[in-house]
């Protein structure tokens, strides 16, 4: 069927909207019809060549949607269901048996070889040439092929246009917490950065009972932010020496908790330094190659590094748990989101980079009017 994608065709190009050929499915998959995707730093890290990936390529890895059509084999699911789409996994291995889906055996081939096991593309252009698949999905596109385990339907009173996002950053940030760090009610955690990931991060530290959550930043308007969605004490590592401020707001023990989110080498030394002994840090964001001393930084502090891929999430528990959260009015990712029409891909994108706008998300349908 011929739909319309944004495409990067080369690298540090802008997005091109052309129409494309998206195969049909097979039994074992899914076509949906994109309402809304967000828009990831992920995305620009490809855009950018820090990973390798055939070009030309559609990325968005934070869609959401209405099925379609399901194959033959698919259960559980239907035409006419909302869902919100995130990371694929084989649901067979050891991993995936044990409730561990992101740590899934084949988890990085399912979600970015691009393309189906047969090396059958899933995307081409009208002249033939093969476009790469991206995240499992490719949602800066119109409609998407995808595999039932990427899906977690939704109530359909819940505006698809915000949802996306809760399949990578927010599921991201909040999983950390709730799966990675698990905060016992009445320790302290520090979020470095305060973007979706952080900010997600922050809010699940309130809401698992963190009686002091720091936000560090450079940006005032996202600190501002930040207060305003639960943190209880902010710092501007620009003006501040955030280790002294920190060991001054814990009595001088450190944080039980840190987490992250910039993947610049010197914050991450700093979620490092600002730790409690025996506390626990999880660095989330690409960070360059750096150096630790595991013995001083460690060892010796009983502390732990605690990795938490994609927050260690069951997307199809942890989705719908965030929704519950946000009806409830403690997990307000509607503050962090800009509406952007699927033309203007690239000022979202721009935007985004700038750290003018937190989380943009792009409306691919703009016929869609949530029901209330």
């Amino acid at each position: 069927m011929k739909i319309k994608a944004a495409v990067l065709n080369g690298l540090h190009q802008p997005y091109e909207i052309e129409e494309l050929e998206l195969s049909e499915i097979r039994d074992d998959e899914v076509l949906v019809k994109i309402v809304a995707s967000g828009m990831c730093h992920s995305d620009d890290v490809v855009r950018k060549g820090y990973t390798d990936y055939p070009m030309p390529i559609v990325l968005g890895h934070e869609g959401s949607g209405i099925i379609e059509k399901i194959g033959k084999s698919v259960v559980g699911y239907e035409p006419g269901d909302h869902v919100v789409i995130s990371f694929a996994y084989c649901g067979h291995c050891d991993s995936c048996l044990t409730g561990l889906p992101a740590s899934c055996d084949d988890w990085n081939h399912i979600n970015f070889y691009g393309k189906r096991d047969d090396d059958t593309p899933y995307l081409t252009k009208e002249d033939g040439t093969p476009v790469t698949r991206f995240f499992g999905q490719s949602s800066f596109s119109t409609y998407t092929v995808v595999s039932p385990s990427s899906l977690t339907k939704v109530d359909k009173s819940v505006d698809l246009r915000l949802v996306g996002p809760l399949g990578c950053g927010f599921l991201t940030g909040s999983g950390t917490v709730f799966n990675g760090l698990k905060p016992e009610p009445g320790t302290t955690m520090a979020v470095f950065g305060t973007g979706a990931v952080g900010l997600a991060a922050m809010m699940a530290a309130k809401i698992a009972g963190c009686t002091k959550v720091i936000a560090v930043d450079i940006h005032d308007n996202r600190l501002k932010l930040a207060k305003e969605l639960g943190a209880t004490h902010i710092i501007n590592s620009k003006n501040i020496d955030v280790k002294e401020a920190i060991l001054e707001l814990t009595n001088g023990k450190g944080v039980n908790y840190s987490v992250d989110t910039t993947g610049v080498n010197v914050v991450v030394h700093s979620a490092i330094e600002v730790l409690a002994v025996g506390g626990s840090v999880a660095p989330v964001a690409a960070a360059q190659e750096m150096e630790i001393n595991t013995t001083n930084d460690f060892t010796m502090q009983n502390r732990n590094l605690v990795g938490a891929r994609m927050g260690k999430a069951v997307p199809q528990l942890s989705i719908r748990q965030m929704v519950d959260f946000y009806k409830a009015g403690n997990f307000a990712f509607g503050k962090l989101a800009k509406f952007y029409k699927f033309e203007d891909i690239n000022k979202a994108a721009e935007e985004s980079l700038s750290g003018k706008i937190i989380k943009p998300i792009l409306i691919i349908d703009e016929t869609y009017v949530p029901e209330n």
